[in-house]
């Protein structure tokens, strides 16, 4: 099945061409940058061009993956351009225009689902994200994409492109608009946020965090956001209303006004406990990785660059500042690394044993060694085993000939490990048990 991505060489598009190229599916993507859409064809291993005609005509989906201002203008552009029996779907977070874009220009012989995929580019799999689909007509298209979709976990909520662009006037314009606004307000009255570290607790931390991830977003498509959206001005004047509200009972010093306030609007705050409840966990989570930090200072901690997913091994030097500084373990080369630790993951001892056995030098050695003949081996094995940093044991060999003592046998294990140390610690092992190297 072929697959046309209309601007996926960036943001949702190339993300969702990351995920349906895994899936087996032909995929082309477009754009106007021909250099970007060159090397993001290369990087997903899919096909670029710029020709938008050509892959709305040899696409079973076309997906409409532009920037929100631009979404009708291409609708129109190549909906007449479509072959027979394929199917537009456009990913937009607003949904009445393009809905009724794709109602206006598409033929009859042509199938739309306007959908809105809730999650970013930043998301690594459709697995648990939730999408929302806005059918005013189902046809023979969309069973079978709202089963392709059931079947990778996602989370799919039918409704009116109505309703849902008034959800998403408060779930994205109120909240870019009132983060912003914060933002803005830190900037005006000059603060530096370094200087608030010393005062900052876990809330305005969380938030601080929340409102660096919008402001750092696209600015264009911010604003469109805001603008596309029709219940836009309402839901901005309604927050300016209420803040209005609020800072006119607090210059009256009428402290019962604010408290009224304050009791209304946290009886449509929904579940508060369920809101406290998950609140206390990014809370934990935010603390809890530095706690395991300075716990392992002096010890061998393996971390991962979320962004990067680049994976440094060493010994904790310090923590100071929101910054880790590890001494690499890797081939003793002593060198240093300075990392944020809010970019960071820390492996678990799984994971950097398994990092370390695809990565690291392994050193083999064979072992022959002396014990009782009513002893185990595979219990020797498995001690073996235990050892910190062996990453395999074979028993290559057992032997009670001449050379070997009556009642005695000849154990020869292969042994694999990350250090020429661990293999030494294999040795005392042995003897402890009552065994005799050969």
């Amino acid at each position: 099945m072929k697959i046309g991505i209309i601007g996926g060489t960036k943001g949702l598009g190339k993300t969702l061409a990351s995920y349906l190229k895994n899936d087996n599916f032909n995929v082309t993507i477009t754009g106007r940058d021909k250099k970007a859409g060159i090397e993001a064809g290369k990087k997903l291993n899919v096909d670029f061009t710029t020709d938008n005609d050509y892959v709305a005509k040899n696409s079973d989906i076309l997906i409409i993956a532009v920037p929100i201002a631009n979404t009708v203008e291409v609708i129109k552009n190549l909906a007449g351009k479509m072959k027979k029996g394929s199917v537009m779907i456009d990913v937009t977070s607003v949904k009445i225009k393009p809905t009724e874009a794709m109602e206006e220009y598409l033929r009859s012989e042509v199938e739309f689902i306007p959908t809105h995929p809730i999650f970013g580019p930043r998301t690594p799999s459709f697995e648990g994200q939730v999408i929302v689909l806005t059918p005013t007509v189902k046809g023979k298209w969309y069973p079978k994409i709202y089963n392709f979709l059931k079947n990778k976990n996602m989370r799919i909520i039918e409704t009116t492109a109505e309703h849902h662009d008034y959800m998403m006037g408060i779930v994205q314009v109120l909240t870019h608009f009132s983060y912003i606004s914060i933002a803005s307000t830190i900037e005006k009255l000059n603060i530096n946020l370094k200087d608030t570290e010393d005062y900052e607790s876990p809330i305005y931390n969380l938030m601080i965090d929340t409102i660096a991830r919008i402001t750092s977003q696209n600015p264009y498509l911010t604003y469109s956001i805001q603008t596309e959206n029709k219940n836009g001005n309402h839901i901005r004047q309604s927050f300016i209303d209420a803040a209005c509200e609020i800072k006119d009972a607090l210059k009256r010093e009428d402290e019962e006004e604010f408290k009224e306030i304050t009791i209304n609007a946290k009886k449509h705050m929904g579940d508060v406990k369920a809101a406290l409840g998950r609140s206390d966990k990014a809370i934990a989570a935010l603390t809890n990785e530095e706690n395991q930090l300075h716990s392992a200072i002096g010890s061998e901690i393996g971390l991962q660059h979320i962004y990067s997913q680049r994976v440094h091994i060493g010994i904790v030097k310090e923590l100071k500042e929101g910054f880790v500084t590890i001494e690499s373990t890797r081939n003793n080369s002593n060198r240093e690394y300075k990392l944020k630790i809010s970019n960071i993951r820390i492996l678990t001892e799984e994971e950097l044993f398994e990092w370390k056995k695809k990565n690291w030098k392994i050193y083999t050695n064979s072992i022959s060694c002396i014990f009782e003949d009513s002893s185990d081996s595979t219990i020797i094995k498995e001690s073996i085993l235990k050892v910190p940093g062996i990453s395999s044991v074979k028993l290559t060999d057992t032997y009670n000939g001449p050379q070997i003592d009556k009642g005695k046998i000849s154990y020869t294990f292969e042994v694999e490990s990350l250090t020429e140390e661990s293999t030494e610690e294999v040795k005392k092992l042995i003897l402890g048990f009552g065994g005799k190297i050969r």
